[in-house]
């Protein structure tokens, strides 16, 4: 399990290492600029141990070779604040870089990661993974750069000038400093694996969140505040005992390590003062000598520091790339045809689906509609009506079978041109965040003027709009501001009929609409409907009386099939659902 995990976390390194690739001349200027802010740091304790040297007694000191030695001392000072900034800057346009091309890559991954995906994961659980696990993954990464290259180079560069003022006391540093890789090493392991979990329980808490924000009113209406607040309460549990236990092995690392760098401290100088006394040492080499250890030791307490933040970084890192590789939905053929002059031929054969392989739901499906026929679907809830719209806009691909239009299988067109061709109005409105006209013109950005109210009075929408504060140019938000649920449901209708398609769908598109509207809507799609094939999802079957072909669905299957009149004759289970749906009139 260890070694499974360690190889995962190599894995997450390289893919950092391979983003960082694109930008590796500020990379390669980090690390020099490190090397000459380590250089001229540690430049600064030899020339003060020389100033001590010129201070020999009292009345005898050499206040001209002081005086130097200070102005020496301040123009390294200068120069290394001019490399640090510089290096910050250089870090941080590496690191910000890489944040910005993960998320844009992310975001296209979601673009076309297949639904099943999206409808398997909670939404905040994604968001989460797109915001905070970067954030987090940035703030490691900036961290690392900033700190880890000066730690490194002053480790290495304190090392070569404790060598060329005495051998023997840099042997006694180097014998006590391993212990402080031990003890980071061992906490390190540790703190990958906590801060794995509470990254993944983040996200379990916004997931719950974006829930709760998004479905407020039924949370309230089922009187669930109590159930609700109480799961709250056991992921913030969690998430509180994860974070305790990551902070808790992160925190003592920086203790672990300061209480070895004062052994060496310590060992420095007692074997320092016994060389001053045999006169191996001059004052000045000691005073140097222990500003070096001193200076020796402090990057293992931040090199510490930036392993337990890297481990967090490598836990979100590690997050965010699960996303990023996740299967896309299957990819067109190179030679996909690009649909155009759609007649609106659909024909289904042997097709067969299921969203679990071991839960069949359609099965040898076959059916064959013409240019400018109505097919309305009906049956009971889960026998597949929708999902048989989610196939034929190809939001899923058949797993048997397949489906043609006008000739031509939808796997081999490329998906944008086969969902132009349909024009499409759910049971569930969306709306995005702008304007009345950005909504209804979605589908046709170059529509005139003219065109966009003449679709907006064809659905009955154009009367509440003009009511609007500002009109078209009203601002609205994702979930429709303070619109009506019927007054959404116009938007999108009035977005179809704007496009006027070839094909449409509608999925219970005048669900939400009162019945004096539904009448003029219905009178509207009709109009809308002459040439153009339509499949209608609809409960209420009065609504569909005058449809070409009405499919009744049970189990994934057709049953029955046949117009109003001829099904109705029938006896059947059609006969059954519409008199169910007048037996108390």
């Amino acid at each position: 399990m260890a070694d499974k995990r360690s190889k995962k976390q190599r894995e997450t390194l390289k893919k950092v290492f391979q983003r960082l690739g694109k930008y590796r001349i500020f990379l390669v200027f980090s690390i020099l600029l490190a090397a000459v802010t380590v250089a001229l740091t540690l430049y600064v304790p030899k020339l003060t141990g020389n100033a001590v040297d010129y201070i020999i007694a009292k009345g005898l000191v050499d206040f001209s070779g002081v005086f130097r030695i200070m102005l020496q001392i301040g123009a390294c000072s200068l120069a290394t604040a001019l490399a640090q900034w510089i290096m910050n800057i250089c870090n941080n346009k590496m690191t910000y870089q890489v944040v910005q091309d993960i998320r844009n890559e992310a975001f296209r991954k979601i673009e076309i990661l297949p639904l099943k995906y999206i409808d398997g994961h909670p939404y905040g659980e994604i968001v989460s993974r797109v915001v905070s696990d970067v954030d987090q993954f940035a703030d490691g990464l900036l961290m690392g750069f900033t700190q880890l290259f000066t730690g490194v180079a002053t480790i290495i560069g304190t090392f070569g000038f404790m060598l060329s003022v005495n051998v023997s006391i840099t042997f006694v540093v180097v014998l006590i400093t391993p212990i402080s890789f031990f003890v980071a090493g061992f906490i390190a392991k540790r703190t990958f694996a906590m801060f794995r979990i509470q990254s993944e329980t983040r996200g379990e808490q916004t997931g719950l969140i974006d829930e709760m924000i998004g479905n407020q009113k039924v949370v309230q209406a089922f009187d669930r505040q109590e159930e609700v607040l109480e799961r709250f309460d056991e992921i913030n549990t969690r998430l509180r005992d994860c974070s305790l236990k990551a902070i808790f092995f992160s925190s003592i690392t920086n203790p672990a390590t300061r209480f070895v760098n004062s052994l060496v401290y310590t060992g420095v100088g007692i074997f320092g003062a016994l060389a001053v006394v045999r006169g191996a040492l001059s004052v000045g080499q000691l005073s140097c000598f222990l500003s070096y250890a001193n200076q020796y030791t402090k990057p293992f307490n931040e090199i510490s520091g930036v392993v337990t933040e890297l481990q967090n970084a490598i836990a979100c890192a590690q997050r965010i790339f699960d996303l990023i590789e996740e299967e896309p939905q299957i990819p067109e053929p190179e030679n996909a045809l690009c649909l155009t002059d759609i007649r609106g031929n659909v024909d289904l054969k042997e097709v067969s689906f299921s969203y679990a392989p071991k839960q069949r739901l359609i099965e040898d499906l076959n059916l064959d509609v013409k240019p400018g026929q109505r097919v309305a679907i009906v049956g009971p809830t889960g026998c597949g009506k929708t999902t048989l719209i989610n196939l034929l806009m190809r939001f899923y691909d058949v797993c048997g079978g397949k489906i043609l239009v006008d000739g031509c299988d939808i796997r081999e067109a490329t998906r944008r041109s086969l969902r132009a061709g349909y024009g499409m109005v759910l049971q569930e409105t969306w709306l995005k965040t702008g304007t009345i006209r950005d909504n209804i013109v979605m589908g046709k950005p170059d529509a005139s003027e003219e065109e966009m109210i003449e679709a907006a009075k064809a659905s009955h929408a154009h009367s509440f709009i003009k009511r609007l504060p500002k009109g078209y140019d009203t601002w609205i938000t994702e979930d429709g501001g303070n619109l009506s649920q019927g007054q959404k449901q116009l938007l999108c209708i009035a977005r179809v009929m704007l496009l006027r398609p070839p094909m449409l769908i509608l999925d219970e598109a005048t669900s939400s609409i009162d019945t004096r509207t539904e009448v003029k809507i219905q009178e509207a799609f009709s109009r809308l409907m002459e040439g153009r094939t339509s499949f209608i999802v609809a409960h209420r079957l009065s609504t569909i009386k005058e449809a070409d072909m009405i499919l009744v669905m049970k189990d994934g299957k057709i049953i029955e099939q046949g117009n109003h009149e001829t099904l109705l004759q029938k006896g059947g289970f059609y006969k059954d659902l519409y008199e169910s749906q007048f037996a108390l009139s």
